[in-house]
């Protein structure tokens, strides 16, 4: 072998470059391998921060023309510049793969611009963007691959009209009428940031709820404020077909459970029905370890696969598909190469949806507490007696505790409202210390913060709430 390591890691996201900087922070020799120009895998390309920077820059846009005049703010001349908008978030974007760069140099990683492929124990070969062909020897190998969109039958995606997250990122103008495919997380994001920007937004979902995963209520509710702002919802439908014409696109569509076909008009689609792990071409059955249909990687324990010295993490092995829990695996799988105890609580992972108001929720829902059969209590506190929400004019939404009826250990936390998203972390401080509501409602809160509304919640959960 021509290059030797003791960890080379394939791909460069979240999940990967985060386990590079441990194992060089613990001492090991280091190779990174990424196909795209830049590190930051997804997430940091055409993810998390490309989105969340439009979301911004949108929700400021919205807020200049909806909400400034009731506060005494006259503004004229007001007008949407996407060039810009889409320039700022590719900044963003340029300095955050850069800064990743720069920390696989600080920390004496080795990053090789191609695609990896096992082709024996310990043994990958790297096909290099400019052409030639690499062997590298390691005596661990983590697959940090990541996922892709995934795709309807029949349904191309063309990334101009027909788009993934990637292409509804970037798109040249903002289309008067668009579709969009899935209730999701992406797909909520996405609805948002046009909708704001002057797009009329169907979000069509095939399940009679948004947001898979959420608490019931707080989806319920998302919805409700979601047809305030002007998303129109078709629930309990599915999507058939795309016709692609001249001028426009023809959606057809029909109820999921049977029934008449329709005919939707849009301009732009978007597919947003999930990730799948990106798992092809990885040279997996080289060795002889096993994927499910999905593409989702076996493992035996603590992410190690069914062969010895290789491993995979984050979204191409089974869990949530987070960019901040392939972090958690990336850290924790450097930390058992050298022989330390890393491991990872997948009920302690957030969920967060930016959209305004930002959702958020983290460990056990009703529903789930319920098909368990445990006992809990119910604290709830609404934004709209918060002091900080009202004076800002941010009222929507609650906080929802759940505790265990017995121990009052919180078991599951659900917020919807302005800046949740910062909110959660707390919550996840305190149940990984297993705390109980009463520790928290005991918790000094400063005054006035949105953050009072997670203690008043937590109050609720024995019934001595304050403040409403």
């Amino acid at each position: 072998m021509s290059d030797t390591f003791d960890v080379i890691i394939i791909g460069g996201g979240p999940g990967g470059y985060n386990c590079a900087i441990r194992c060089g922070q613990l001492g090991l020799k280091t190779a990174i391998i990424e196909m795209r120009d830049t590190l930051g895998g997804t997430c940091l390309n055409v993810g998390c921060i490309p989105s969340k920077a439009l979301l911004h820059a949108s929700e400021y846009y919205a807020t200049a023309q909806n909400e400034f005049q009731g506060m005494g703010i006259g503004v004229s001349g007001l007008k949407l510049d996407l060039d810009q908008m889409m320039a700022q978030k590719d900044e963003a974007v340029k300095g955050l793969t850069q800064g990743v760069a720069f920390l696989m140099k600080k920390n004496k990683v080795t990053h090789f611009n191609g695609k990896g492929k096992i082709v024996g124990k310990g043994e990958v070969e790297v096909a290099m963007s400019d052409g030639s062909t690499k062997k590298l020897g390691g005596k661990n190998i983590v697959i940090a691959t990541g996922s892709e969109p995934a795709s309807l039958p029949g349904i191309e995606i063309d990334e101009e009209r027909v788009v993934s997250n990637t292409g509804a990122l970037s798109l040249k103008s903002v289309p008067k009428k668009l579709v969009l495919i899935g209730a999701g997380v992406i797909g909520l994001e996405m609805g948002s940031v046009w909708s704001r920007l002057g797009s009329e937004v169907t979000v069509v979902e095939f399940l009679d709820h948004i947001m898979p995963g959420a608490d019931a209520e707080i989806s319920k509710q998302s919805k409700k404020i979601f047809e305030k702002q002007g998303l129109q919802f078709k629930m309990g439908t599915k999507v058939t077909g795309i016709e692609k014409l001249k001028s426009k696109l023809k959606v057809s569509v029909e109820p999921a459970k049977g029934g008449d076909a329709e005919t939707l008009d849009a301009d732009v689609v978007i597919v947003a029905i999930g990730r799948k792990p990106y798992t092809d071409g990885l040279g997996l059955e080289t060795v002889g370890i096993g994927t499910d249909k999905r593409g989702v990687i076996d493992t035996v324990d603590h992410f190690r696969t069914t062969v010895e010295g290789i491993w995979a993490i984050g979204d191409c092995v089974k869990g949530p598909m987070l960019a901040h829990k392939a972090e958690e695996d990336g850290a924790a799988v450097a930390e058992l190469i050298a022989g330390k105890a890393g491991h990872v609580d997948y009920n302690l992972v957030p969920s967060v949806v930016y959209t305004k108001p930002e959702i958020a929720w983290v460990g056990k829902n009703e529903q789930q507490l319920k098909d368990a059969d445990i006992k809990y209590k119910v604290g709830k506190f609404p934004f709209m007696a918060n002091s900080r929400a009202r004076t800002n004019h941010q009222t929507d939404g609650f906080v929802k505790v759940l505790a265990d009826a017995t121990t009052d250990e919180v078991l599951g936390v659900h917020m919807l409202g302005v800046g949740v998203g910062e909110l959660i972390g707390e919550v996840c401080v305190a149940m990984a210390f297993r705390a109980s509501s009463e520790d928290i409602a005991r918790t000094c809160h400063a005054h006035p913060t949105l953050s009072e509304a997670v203690r008043q919640a937590a109050m609720g959960v024995e019934g001595w709430t304050m403040q409403a």
